[in-house]
């Protein structure tokens, strides 16, 4: 049976993820840095593990030789996704991970040569804001001879993990970027656009967001946009250390997340759709397990694809009761 291995599988969102491969029937071998950690979830999931840390090529490359799916749930992803993704295109395993830095892309971009011709996969985003939008983008273009351009917002509610946290102070752009012409280019973070995410116009601010990397792969819309809006304690100030490890069950069903996309094609035509989903935190382990184990079933291309483009645009409206209009 194929092997998959949740590599961060104690942090916050690992845990779920390894939950819901174990639930999947997938074969799971948890992976961290702590052996100890790593071995007491596995006793309570009924997996294998292996405790190893990243610094040693050779030895993260022996950790994964018989693995046929790595799913990177360990952030910051700035110091995760380098040697875990080289690790897995030199021994023939699929990368899938959970990233939300645009500078895990931009090292996808780098190694889709090579993983090509090792026959493996790069699926950074395989859950998350990738996997929603590249959806909703998709979904809108449907049909279209051409796309001139994407305009796209992810409205964040509730509150945010401490590793999320973490990632965003150490591995995050602080440069607002946008797609012109095909070139990413500064964006004055204090424009704002309007989003209707389906109760009303909403203010909306540029951000830099993987898809500028990711939409663009997919769709190769020369001028796309990304934008937040935030609600509830999506961003807290201080020590991101002291924050809890995430929000409770209760906290995410109270905060769903939306998402609206405006596409406009070639030939001067208008798509604006909606997506409604579950809290980012519920929807994300949810979606890198599914996408595990559809990779683990044998769907998987060579090289870096983004979600849309490997399960197609109706993978998201398979994660628990995540919904697409077109308004």
């Amino acid at each position: 049976m194929a092997a998959l291995m949740v590599y961060g599988a104690t942090g916050y969102t690992g845990r779920m993820t390894a939950e819901y491969a174990v639930a999947a029937g997938s074969e799971v071998i948890l992976g961290g840095r702590d052996e100890a950690r790593v071995a007491a979830l596995a006793a309570e999931l009924g997996t294998g593990y292996r405790g190893f840390g990243l610094d040693e090529k050779d030895r993260t490359a022996d950790a994964l030789a018989d693995i046929d799916v790595l799913l990177n749930c360990a952030g910051p992803f700035a110091r995760t996704a380098e040697p875990l993704m080289t690790a897995a295109v030199r021994t023939g395993t699929h990368y899938l991970d959970i990233a939300a830095e645009l500078d895990s892309y931009h090292l996808a971009e780098a190694l889709d040569e090579e993983a090509t011709a090792a026959g493996v996969l790069l699926l950074p985003g395989s859950g998350g804001s990738v996997a929603m939008l590249g959806c909703l983008a998709g979904r809108a273009a449907e049909g279209m001879d051409g796309i001139r351009s994407i305009a796209i917002a992810l409205h964040i509610a509730g509150g945010m993990s401490r590793g999320s946290a973490v990632s965003a102070a150490e591995g995050l752009t602080t440069r607002c970027l946008r797609r012109v012409a095909g070139e990413l280019v500064p964006h004055d973070p204090e424009q704002p656009r309007d989003f209707d995410f389906g109760a009303g116009p909403v203010a909306c601010f540029p951000t830099t967001l993987p898809d500028l990397v990711t939409l663009w792969r997919a769709t190769k819309a020369p001028d796309i946009g990304t934008y937040v809006h935030v609600s509830g304690d999506a961003f807290p100030e201080g020590d991101p250390a002291l924050l809890p490890e995430g929000p409770t069950a209760a906290e995410r069903r109270r905060a769903r997340y939306q998402a609206s996309v405006e596409v406009a094609g070639a030939d001067g035509s208008v798509v604006r759709s909606v997506l409604d989903t579950v809290n980012g935190y519920t929807f994300t382990p949810m979606a890198a397990a599914e996408a595990a184990r559809r990779v683990l079933d044998g769907e998987h291309r060579p090289g870096f694809h983004t979600p849309a483009e490997l399960f197609g645009n109706g993978f998201v409206e398979t994660i628990a009761d995540s919904r697409i209009v077109t308004l």
